[in-house]
């Protein structure tokens, strides 16, 4: 396996799998469904800047941000692209909508309001996509409260009401509370005109939770987060057989090879004690990086061709291995995290199995010295 010297760690980011996902997600969705894609938290961690690219070659028909920094970044990278904060808007940030043309998600009749002055101070309307809380109880407004600030929406001059959506709070684990969740929506939705829903986004799957495509419901836009970087959806989801591949391996490479003799108590709080004699690899990552303590003791790393256990405490910058038995592996050679290698692999779900995490956190939480390293090949067929 081919390593790149000037790094201890480094995540490789394959944007040709990640244009196939998109190819394959798109020839999935119905023609008249558009791809809102997900970019926030840095792309989950694979590099907004890149990514953002290669969605505007794909022809996505929007981008979803958490905050207005984030919509900043993209709307340096694509000038004329539709961009949707999904966040709640600080009183500072407000001026940010109107100079880089932002669609921004509402809540409530304030925030409503200070756009609609926003507005007259830039004499031009701004484009807004009310989100209904449906039982989240985060973000949004509750869905008995939702019919009166759609109407007042449609009928403040200064606002572009461009689309509505809720967000499933257990999609893949609740399809009972879903089924309440989808059915509040809808109902809250009956209550724009007809002639008004023309043109609107109304949009509530998430990659989790694909399934409103294979009904007769008005659903036209999902937002594509996990599922475009290869993450899987459960099953029975609308696009859990479509094959996407993962775009993200997390690499590291052996610093440092020793023997200990069987019944030396090792790592920090000595938390692991060798039953035997034993061979270690001390890899060159550790939370620091983005590997969770919590993969102290039980998770594992592809050394040598071989998936093997992390033995004590996971450190700010390294880990301790047992290659026991293994003597093809030295000094510099790469390591796997999350990836393939030699015909092993430890897939993100496996991975968050081993860290007591979730997919989102295993990807946002590999750091910033952890250089990214993109395979900018051109899809091939």
């Amino acid at each position: 396996m081919k390593t790149d010297l000037r790094h201890r760690a480094w995540a490789e980011i394959d944007l040709s799998a990640f244009e196939r996902n998109l190819g394959k997600i798109k020839a999935a969705l119905p023609e008249r469904v558009r791809y809102i894609a997900v970019v926030k938290a840095d792309a989950y961690g694979h590099g907004m800047p890149q990514i953002v690219s290669r969605l505007l070659q794909c022809e996505v028909d929007c981008f979803a941000v958490a905050n207005v920094y984030e919509a900043a970044d993209v709307r340096e990278i694509g000038p004329g692209a539709e961009i949707l904060v999904l966040g709640a808007l600080l009183p500072e940030e407000l001026e940010h909508v109107a100079a880089y043309d932002l669609t921004v998600a509402v809540s409530n009749a304030d925030e409503l309001a200070r756009l609609a002055q926003l507005g007259e101070r830039h004499g031009r309307k701004i484009p807004i996509h009310i989100k209904v809380d449906t039982g989240m109880g985060r973000l949004g407004i509750w869905h008995e409260q939702a019919p009166a600030l759609i109407g007042q929406a449609l009928n403040t001059p200064q606002i572009e009401l461009r689309g509505l959506f809720t967000h499933f709070s257990a999609a893949e684990s609740d399809p009972d509370f879903t089924r309440l969740q989808r059915e509040r929506f809808l109902k809250a939705l009956e209550t724009v005109p007809e002639e008004r829903r023309t043109g609107l986004l109304i949009h509530a799957d998430n990659s989790g939770g694909l399934e409103s495509f294979s009904q007769n419901q008005p659903f036209n836009a999902v937002r594509i987060g996990l599922l475009q970087y290869g993450h899987k959806p459960g099953p029975g989801a609308f696009l859990s057989s479509i094959g996407t591949e993962p775009v993200l391996s997390f690499r590291a490479r052996v610093g440092l090879i020793k023997e200990l003799p069987a019944g030396t108590d090792i790592s920090y709080g000595r938390t692991h004690t060798l039953v035997r004699d034993s061979r270690l690899a001390v890899i060159t990552a550790g939370y620091g990086d983005g590997l969770p303590t919590s993969a102290s003791g039980r998770g594992k790393i592809i050394v040598g061709g071989g998936a093997r256990p992390i033995l004590g405490r996971v450190t700010m910058d390294q880990t301790i291995v047992d290659i026991t038995g293994m003597d093809n592996v030295k000094v510099g050679d790469a390591v796997t995290l999350i990836g393939r290698q030699d015909g092993a692999e430890i897939t993100v779900e496996q991975f968050c199995a081993d860290t007591e995490c979730i997919a989102w956190e295993a990807l946002c939480t590999i750091t910033k010295r952890v250089k990214r390293i993109y395979r900018t090949a051109r899809v091939t067929t």
